[in-house]
């Protein structure tokens, strides 16, 4: 099984004695036999002064964009890295002014877009300069550390789901990608990684041993952190990528789409790992609440030969073939940004979907990120902590 970063450091907690504390953590900050970090600290003799909670809270309460405020007492200061504004995503300096050390400990699920080693770069940055150590506890990348995928991101598309330097799918921890990004913005920070023990880079998570906690409202199961790379890509279309279903990221719908008509373009794409079944749903919540809508679903059958981003541009590229009257690229904030749509900020840019609404065909456009990806494997092999 494989152990922690976190699990590690409590075998050695000493070493924390006499510093001044501060946690980057939600409800993902657990031990083996899932007891939270702030809890199993304490035991340890380790008081800390605050804790920091990322997007959707500690607990993971609150839905996306969605400002956490108020937060359970769990008899420690917890403040909201995620508000109503941009500055919000980072630390105000005030609350830094009584801290020496900041440890990270979040489980990721291995996709850029995903906020929470977004967070972690921001804070990098807060207190580069400071007398502030950076902690990471590493935890393992739910897809695994070989294979990444997509194109890298244009820095004038930089954004809260964009900060990194990487792929939509970047097949890295925690841990080292805090470490690309302090080589990266040539920050002056006192950054440490715990490594886990026994996790290796062509782990998925089912193989780790650990139990999976839910790190967000629409992160049920390692299954969804799987699609998740390209599934997001809807978040930038008015098609529901699932929410308000019990299946979130696995479902896809719009009113307009004839789910056989799409599936049947689907199955003359080469796309491997997967089988797209026709289907019908109808949210709860958020995009077409309360609508029966038409969709498909995702089965993915051979994890090691399925691409999320590949599939999620595929679906986006027969969609717009399909209904180019209808699909529509959102244009509304998108976390914070207003500048450029949502597609384009999860994408890096905007050449796919210029590529997608000039009707370029897929193979083309799948063909466009492969030196993007082929450059990415070669830097981020100087970060491996793990073989």
């Amino acid at each position: 099984m494989v152990q922690n970063g976190l699990d590690i450091l409590l075998q050695d907690a000493n070493r924390l004695k006499n510093r001044s504390i501060a946690l980057i953590a939600n409800q993902t900050s657990v031990t083996l036999d899932l007891n939270y970090s702030w809890f199993a600290l304490q035991k340890k003799g380790i008081a800390l002064k605050k804790i920091f909670s990322p997007e959707h809270g500690l607990f993971s309460t609150e839905q996306d964009q969605v400002a956490v405020t108020g937060q359970p007492d769990i008899g420690c200061d917890i403040i909201s890295l995620y508000g109503h504004s941009a500055d919000s995503l980072l630390p105000d300096q005030s609350s830094l002014q009584d801290i020496d050390l900041v440890i990270f400990d979040i489980q990721d699920i291995g996709s850029r877009y995903y906020t929470y080693i977004n967070t972690l770069a921001l804070f990098m940055e807060a207190v580069d300069g400071l007398d502030i150590d950076i902690l990471v506890l590493d935890r393992p990348n739910p897809l695994g550390g070989k294979t990444v995928e997509g194109p890298l991101p244009d820095p004038t598309y930089r954004s809260f789901v964009g900060v990194l330097p990487m792929p939509p799918r970047h097949g890295m921890t925690a841990g080292e990608a805090a470490q690309l990004y302090l080589d990266h913005r040539k920050l002056d920070v006192n950054l440490h990684v715990v490594a886990m023990e026994g996790w290796q880079r062509t782990m998925h998570f089912p193989q780790t041993g650990l139990q999976w906690v839910v790190p967000s409202p629409n992160m049920p199961t390692w299954e969804t952190a799987l699609v998740y790379p390209g599934m997001c890509l809807f978040e930038g279309l008015n098609v529901s990528e699932g929410r308000g279903t019990t299946t979130p990221f696995l479902h896809v719908g719009a009113p307009f789409i004839e789910p056989e008509t799409v599936a049947a373009e689907l199955a003359m794409l080469d796309i491997e790992g997967v089988l797209f079944r026709p289907t019908y749903f109808k949210p709860s919540f958020h995009k077409y609440k309360e609508e029966v809508i038409g969709a498909l679903f995702l089965h993915v059958t051979d994890r090691n030969l399925f691409c999320p981003f590949t599939t999620g541009i595929a679906i986006t590229t027969v969609l717009h073939k399909l209904y180019p009257e209808k699909l529509r690229f959102l244009r509304e904030v998108y976390e914070f940004n207003d500048r450029h749509p949502a597609f384009d900020l999860l994408c890096g840019s905007s050449k796919l979907r210029t590529m997608i609404e000039n009707k370029r065909p897929f193979e083309e456009i799948r063909k466009s990120w492969t030196t993007d990806e082929d450059g990415f494997l070669f830097i981020k092999q100087n970060y491996h902590l793990y073989k």
